[in-house]
Formats: structure tokens, sequence, C-alpha cells
């Protein structure tokens, strides 16, 4: 999504909820590299809104324009094993208005950091309380230091969420997250980048 349209949701309040604990304009950083995205959806006649606010990076270099492997296999960008930001600059954001059920983790309303731990192809969804950088009094950078580590802290996380995995029909270029209806309390995240797609269902309770 272009800036200009992330800026006219955030004049509606559409992203700036009563309940929402971060500043979503503190997100924005014009970064054309990996561009500012939301995923949003609502339930219900009261319009329960959840959101995922995150920057997508792409496949291509921006700088040498070649072509990077960034799963799966010996030399990928992010290693397998390893913990990704699912997504880049600041840490990706779930909001939400109503207490979910997500792939049998209970997730109460708020708001959330996302992380996934590539656990060799067998990816999990971890759902961190932890969104603000309490020191520097500003969202959660994604990652911690110059060797990519990321900013997920084991002892704040609410809990974690297997994942189905899968192949794009084609390759993805640039990082896709998406909310899907499935039912009138139901629906999927899914998730979509280079050789891979992930999903895991959800319930509005």
């Amino acid at each position: 999504m272009k800036r200009i349209a992330i800026i006219a949701l955030l004049m509606s309040g559409m992203l700036g909820s009563a309940r929402a604990q971060i500043d979503v304009s503190k997100l924005i950083t014009g970064n054309q590299t990996s561009p500012e995205a939301i995923a949003a959806i609502h339930y219900g006649p009261e319009g329960k809104i959840i959101w995922i606010f995150y920057h997508a990076p792409s496949v291509t270099d921006s700088k040498t324009k070649v072509r990077r492997h960034v799963f799966n296999g010996p030399g990928a960008l992010q290693p397998d094993g390893t913990v990704w930001r699912l997504g880049a600059d600041f840490a990706t954001v779930l909001h939400t208005d109503a207490d979910l059920d997500l792939g049998g983790l209970s997730v109460p309303k708020g708001e959330y950091a996302l992380y996934i731990d590539l656990d060799k192809g067998n990816w999990k969804l971890i759902v961190n309380k932890q969104v603000m950088d309490l020191r520097r009094g500003r969202p959660l950078w994604g990652i911690a230091n110059h060797k990519g580590d990321t900013t997920n802290d084991p002892a704040t996380e609410l809990g974690r969420a297997a994942l189905t995995m899968g192949r794009p029909a084609a390759p993805v270029e640039t990082l896709k997250i998406a909310l899907i209806r499935t039912g009138d309390t139901q629906g999927k995240l899914d998730i979509a980048w280079e050789n891979v797609t992930a999903s895991v269902p959800f319930t509005v309770k």
C-alpha cells in the first residue's frame, strides 16, 4: 500500500483505535526499498478491527538489482533455524480489537510484535507482548544488532502458533501479508514471499 493510502487510514482513525497503544504514524519510515504496508479486516456490527502493519522487503536487492536467495537451504539470506522479523525496519505489529484464537493460541485484544521461527522449514508465528522500545521511547526495531538477531525476547512472548507451509504458484517478489475472511467470525493470516507461503487460521471470540 502506498504511503498516501496509509496516511489516509491514519487520518480516518481506522488505525487509531482508542484501544491502540502504539502511534502508528511513528512506524512510517519512508524507506521505499521496504515500503509500509497494511493488512486489515473487521468483524461484527460493532466493527472490531484487526490489522497488521509491516514493512515489505523485496527479493531483488535495490542496489545491485540481483535477486537474492531468501529462504531454504545453503546461502539463504534468512538461514534455517533462525528467527525472522517478518518484514523490515520496525517490528511488524498486530493490533486486534477482539480476543482471538490464533491457530490454537489465545490472543487477548491488544497489540503485539510478530516474528517467525523458521525452525528448519516448520515455521512458527511468534506473538510477542513487547511492541515498544521503552529506552528510546519509540516502536521496537525489528533487529537488535548488525548480525541480524531480532528483538524478539522469549521472556515477553505470549506464545507461538504453527504455520501451514506451502509454495506459491510463482515466486513472490515483495513480501505480502494478508488477512482473509473465511467465515462470520473466522479468518486466515497469509504470508507469502519468494518461494514460500505460510498461513494460520484465526477465530474472533
